[in-house]
């Protein structure tokens, strides 16, 4: 055994943990040292490498799981990159501006849209677009910044290939589209919310502009369809390898599978040179977030390895500990420390394994819970980067997002008591 009880060991790796997100080092660094401190804390050093090895073993079940969600998350964040690098995100989100009309509508769909690209500090890509789209309704500079955040993290939910999802799926073994299943709701009661809070009071405009004619509006929507196709491509895909079985779904390869597809079709819509293809590559991003969906495994398979699993299940039993808020406040809270809802659901599940059953309905309140908490989180890069982009105080911002955070997680405990 190592040098502690499994309690002792990781209530000493957690203030490691807090220590390490204190500082601001990368997620993927932070949960791998965290799961190395608790293994020489808690485990028989000679074990050590068959819990690594384990992790990521293509010989069983968990580890091929593991194997496909690094692999996912590495390739969904080379889309992000190329979407970006090649410019097609501009184009997209520049054709959505000329097919409607509506301030409103254009200002609540722009930071979506952005939204499919689950790059940290998002919302800077956004800002400059909602900023100009804003002014046209004389919108302040909080709500401009709260419209910004809010409505970015409006895709992520139900959205096939978020990261975050993903990693919820492969930790707790329920297949995304069960999870997304229960997030439909919330994610419609959070665009309301948005809509609602975001304009209130807030007059109409009506376009100056002349109508574009037929031609232009069929050209606009050509222009957005192709711009959209390496996403539309990449959901159609994951959808049909769930609908047909196989059993990629349980295993992770459904969005491996479809997030390379959707690579080839930015790579043949862009034209995409060598060079280009080359750049996120020499970046610590996209490694850092993939070094982080492995840490969320390795974490979760040392804390098995050591027995703490069976701590807080003797808790869950005796009747010591709600079950609902403790699925929903360690999430929520862990994912605002964090400032990330990997980081958020791979620590709440990594205390809740083997203590309880992780079935739809408790994966999608994990999920969402860790999501609000990260939506929130003054440690959340869109929402520093927003902030300061509008040069507004985050406190003023909170004065829109808290009655949409409660809001929202009022209809995710209503989801889970009614499904």
């Amino acid at each position: 055994m190592g040098f502690l009880d499994p309690l002792t060991a990781v209530i000493a790796s957690f203030c490691f943990l807090g220590v390490m997100l204190y500082k601001r080092v990368n997620l993927g660094i932070t949960l791998n040292a965290t799961a190395v401190l608790l293994a020489l804390l808690s485990l028989n050093w000679l074990d050590i490498p068959t819990v690594i090895y384990r992790t990521t073993d293509p010989q069983t079940f968990d580890g091929r799981l593991a194997i496909s969600v690094v692999l996912a998350t590495f390739t969904i964040m080379l889309l992000s990159q190329l979407y970006k690098e090649t410019g097609v995100i501009n184009d997209l989100s520049e054709s959505i501006g000329k097919i409607i009309n509506n301030p409103k509508i254009v200002l609540s769909l722009l930071p979506a849209i952005i939204g499919f690209l689950p790059v940290a500090g998002g919302a800077l890509m956004s800002a400059p677009l909602v900023d100009f789209e804003a002014e046209k309704l004389k919108l302040k500079p909080d709500r401009k910044a709260y419209i910004n955040l809010w409505f970015r993290h409006t895709i992520f939910p139900v959205y096939p290939i978020s990261l975050p999802l993903i990693v919820t799926a492969g930790l707790t073994g329920v297949v995304v589209p069960l999870i997304i299943l229960r997030q439909i709701p919330v994610v419609l009661v959070m665009i309301i919310a948005g809509y609602v809070i975001g304009f209130w009071k807030i007059s109409s405009v009506k376009n100056k502009e002349k109508s574009y004619t037929r031609n232009t509006g069929s050209s606009n929507f050509r222009d957005f369809l192709v711009a959209f196709s390496p996403i539309l491509v990449t959901i159609i895909v994951a959808i049909v390898l769930d609908l047909i079985g196989l059993s990629l779904a349980q295993q992770g390869f459904d969005v491996l599978i479809a997030t390379l597809v959707g690579l080839i079709v930015l790579i043949i819509i862009s034209k995409l040179s060598l060079k280009i293809f080359a750049k996120p590559f020499k970046r610590w991003g996209i490694y850092g977030i993939t070094l982080a969906a492995y840490g969320a495994f390795l974490l979760r398979n040392v804390m098995v390895a050591a027995g703490i699993s069976g701590i807080f299940k003797t808790f869950v039993t005796s009747g010591n500990i709600d079950m609902v808020f403790l699925l929903m406040f360690a999430p929520a809270v862990l994912g605002l420390l964090t400032g990330s809802p990997q980081g958020g659901v791979a620590i709440s599940v990594s205390i809740l394994y083997g203590a309880i059953a992780f079935t739809p309905k408790v994966a999608a309140l994990i999920y969402i819970s860790a999501y609000l908490g990260y939506t929130i989180a003054p440690t959340h890069l869109c929402f520093t980067f927003t902030a300061d982009y509008f040069k507004c105080p985050m406190g003023k911002i909170y004065k829109y997002v808290i009655p949409s955070f409660l809001i929202t997680f009022a209809m995710a405990l209503l989801v889970y008591f009614l499904s």
